[in-house]
């Protein structure tokens, strides 16, 4: 990525949570028969709607996982984890059905292996700026004053301030006068199951001349995404490893393209994955100490969703 930069190739880029497998591809390299990528865009309109069956994990499984962190965090090693699993989905399925109906802002199909339609993102670098879009907290829209209740909301409140403090100091590693340029505004999402309200905050910082050239560089010092992971983020890694039931793979991974000067990335969330002939829909939520166990399970089931 470094190299390709410094020589201002344009390229794709696909990496794992663990920073353990990635693809790079230039940009007039790349096979849109095993891969496509989508930046804001909308989805076709399918012949059929895009419906599918799907069995949560068990609520004592979560539970069981859910107290785990809470002994974590009363123990004083981490403040915020986003705790994930996998749900079982059944239904006449084609990933690339999927990547091409779905609407998000981002969207990526890898052949026999996944599809993601993302809301998030992960960091944008535009003329020597570098941006990153922190998402936390999700709502049910059809509830009655909702955006109220979830811009109000203790545990959520909580939630937001610790991950913007986390990514500034992500970014703090990379740039300079680092800010939060706005603070828990509020997006819209349409899905094929309900509509959610999602709050996120803009943080940006200065990046140093001759940025392009150590490219791959400064996203492996912001991975993985704090949004994804927790704080503190070293401590948190090591909780997840040792607390989730499913590996994750690329599941809250990132992505993206860089033109040669300007870079455009997502996290990976909002994702199926094919597991021999069966599909997995992961999804997941950031636990804090205002956490309740019952509103967490339903935010992971509320997120088990096909933006239309």
């Amino acid at each position: 990525m470094n190299d390709f930069g410094k020589k201002q190739i344009p390229f794709y880029f696909i990496i794992d949570f663990d920073f353990s497998k990635a693809f790079v591809f230039a940009e007039n390299e790349i096979d849109s028969d095993k891969v496509m990528f989508s930046f804001n865009s909308s989805g076709k309109k399918p012949n059929k709607k895009n419906e599918f069956l799907f069995i949560p994990p068990s609520f004592s499984d979560f539970k069981k996982a859910f107290k785990k962190v809470q002994n974590e965090i009363n123990a004083g090693n981490t403040y915020l984890l986003n705790l994930t699993f996998s749900s079982q989905i059944n239904g006449d399925l084609n990933l690339k059905d999927i990547f091409e109906t779905a609407s998000a802002p981002y969207k990526l199909f890898l052949k026999d292996a996944f599809t993601v339609f993302s809301p998030e993102t992960f960091v944008k670098i535009k003329n020597g700026k570098i941006y990153s879009y922190p998402m936390k907290g999700t709502i049910d829209a059809d509830i009655p004053d909702a955006e109220n209740i979830i811009l109000e909301d203790e545990k959520e409140i909580a939630e937001h301030y610790t991950i913007v403090d986390l990514i500034r100091n992500d970014l703090n590693q990379v740039a300079e006068k680092v800010k939060v340029e706005r603070f828990r505004y509020i997006d819209k999402l349409y899905t094929n199951h309900k509509n959610l309200l999602q709050v996120s905050s803009e943080i940006s910082g200065e990046l140093p001349e001759k940025y392009t050239e150590q490219i791959g560089t400064i996203l492996s010092k912001l991975l993985p995404a704090g949004s994804i992971s927790g704080a503190p983020k070293k401590k948190t890694l090591e909780i997840i490893k040792e607390t989730e039931t499913h590996q994750r793979n690329f599941y809250t991974g990132v992505a993206g393209f860089f033109n040669g000067k300007n870079l455009d990335s997502f996290v990976m969330i909002r994702f199926i994955e094919k597991q021999g002939n069966e599909f997995v829909y992961k999804s997941g939520g950031g636990i804090t100490a205002f956490s309740k166990v019952k509103s967490e399970y339903q935010e992971l089931i509320d997120k088990v969703y096909i933006p239309e």
